[in-house]
């Protein structure tokens, strides 16, 4: 496998020789090594931490391929090329990223690390997510240039358990807000004690916090977390999301990332993304004589998100119920356009100088990050080999201007992308038909389905 770009230099959370004497003095006793599985959940084994120092760093690990060929709840689907009962559910290898490693105090004594996956011959498993960012990272590194993103995701939290909220089927939680308490610090107060534990603790596993702050849907919350290169920041986001629910069960409480929980508003996760050149400089900002102060770069790269937004949305909405977000003026986008600073457009430019970057304002909490960042710079290198322009920008009220629309169904958004030449040139034909079976199973689920709404409106009435 060719040599990766990403942070090769960086000082890990927790440096390999650190781990190595917290084992021996007996503060460490497992190292979880976890891979981001189609939907960018954390997925692996928990390993004795001898038994990681003296074998899996050097050999790694194995799992079935299964698990990157299989529906939400881990039922095996068809559809899949890499893995299938006729090719007999084998192994892939699980190798260990040790800039990853970190410590996660909400769990005692424990470790935990990123890996790749790669094939027993050694070559990547491209249909992998964290590998297909890697591969859209190589492409930028071509140029000379690396991505930096921050991703904000909004969840709700509820008082119920987890367990209490599978019995109830999800309906008649408590929230722990009861009305919006959007920047409030009293509504914030009341949850202070959670949003507390989970800042600081993310903190100690290597993550940068900013800050939180209260929603507008009851119960509806956000931590942010400073950007980072793109990977570090998809593996922390990952990290961040399993961690922040593993605390909520440990505090008595459930939390949601879920896009659209119920009429109000939905937990979102804007992406944003810059570039900078070989000498860390950002490539962004133009000169004062600059169209709407970019460089020739971005408004390229920027043509390129409005140019491949439509077909890449499977990439930013993976699921039936991330496209119930799109409604005008519920903060979520439904247009294909883009404003300096307008919060009605799906992109949205921010920042000046060295911090101007762009905001993509279509994913929601469920998205997987690498497949959203990954998608974000193959939609902006196709705006640069091909030298798009970039229109104006939309000044006013974008919900009621007159723009393409973005998808308004997963069925709709995977004929796109199954569709898209971009996507072909950009991923290849095995990336692009392994995650439109993904769309496939999940509609075909949804289809075979009955709903509440559909016994509320039919049971008795037709």
């Amino acid at each position: 496998m060719a040599a990766q770009p990403g942070p090769a230099d960086r000082t890990p959370p927790l440096p390999l020789e650190e781990l190595r004497a917290l084992v021996a003095d007996g503060e460490i006793d497992t190292v979880v090594l976890a891979f981001p599985d189609m939907q960018g959940r954390l997925t692996g084994k928990r390993f004795a931490a001898p038994f990681f120092l003296d074998d899996v760093l050097t050999n790694g690990a194995e799992g079935c391929n299964y698990l990157l060929a299989v529906d939400v709840d881990l039922n095996t689907v068809d559809g899949y090329a890499m893995s299938s009962w006729d090719s007999g559910y084998g192994d892939f290898a699980m190798r260990p990223d040790l800039a990853t490693l970190r410590r996660v105090p909400w769990n005692d004594g424990t470790a935990l690390l990123m890996a790749d996956l790669l094939w027993h011959d050694g070559s990547p498993v491209v249909a992998a997510p964290r590998q297909i960012l890697r591969r859209q990272l190589e492409r930028l590194a071509e140029l000379g240039l690396t991505a930096h993103a921050g991703t904000e995701l909004e969840f709700i939290v509820f008082k119920d358990t987890y367990e209490q909220a599978w019995d109830a089927n999800y309906r008649e939680l408590t929230p722990v807000n009861q009305y919006n308490v959007d920047y409030s610090i009293l509504g914030t107060g009341r949850v202070e004690p959670l949003l507390r534990r989970i800042r600081n603790e993310m903190a100690v596993a290597g993550l940068t916090v900013e800050s939180a702050k209260g929603e507008c849907n009851p119960g509806q919350h956000e931590i942010a977390f400073k950007y980072d290169e793109a990977l570090t920041t998809c593996d922390q986001h990952a990290l961040y999301k399993n961690g922040a629910k593993e605390i909520a069960a440990q505090e008595g409480v459930s939390l949601t990332f879920m896009a659209k929980y119920n009429e109000r508003e939905g937990n979102s996760c804007h992406i944003h993304l810059s570039l900078r050149d070989a000498d860390n400089r950002s490539v962004m900002a133009g000169d004062a004589d600059s169209p709407d102060g970019m460089s020739p770069l971005m408004r390229h790269f920027l043509a390129g998100q409005l140019a491949a937004l439509r077909d890449f949305s499977l990439l930013y909405a993976p699921n039936i119920n991330s496209y119930k977000r799109f409604q005008p003026g519920s903060f979520a986008p439904t247009a294909v356009a883009w404003g300096h600073d307008n919060r009605t457009c799906s992109l949205r430019v921010v920042g000046h100088g060295p911090s101007m970057r762009f905001e993509n304002r279509l994913p929601g909490g469920d998205v997987n990050p690498y497949l959203a960042v990954a998608g974000l710079i193959a939609a902006g290198l196709h705006g640069v080999e091909q030298k798009l322009e970039l229109p104006e920008p939309c000044t006013g009220n974008a919900y009621t201007a007159d723009y393409e629309h973005v998808p308004t169904t997963l069925r709709e958004a995977a004929e796109l992308w199954g569709a898209s030449p971009i996507a072909r040139a950009a991923f290849g034909d095995e990336v692009v038909a392994h995650y439109a079976n993904m769309a496939r199973v999940e509609l075909d689920a949804f289809d075979a389905a009955v709903t509440d709404w559909e016994l509320r409106r039919t049971f008795e009435r037709m």
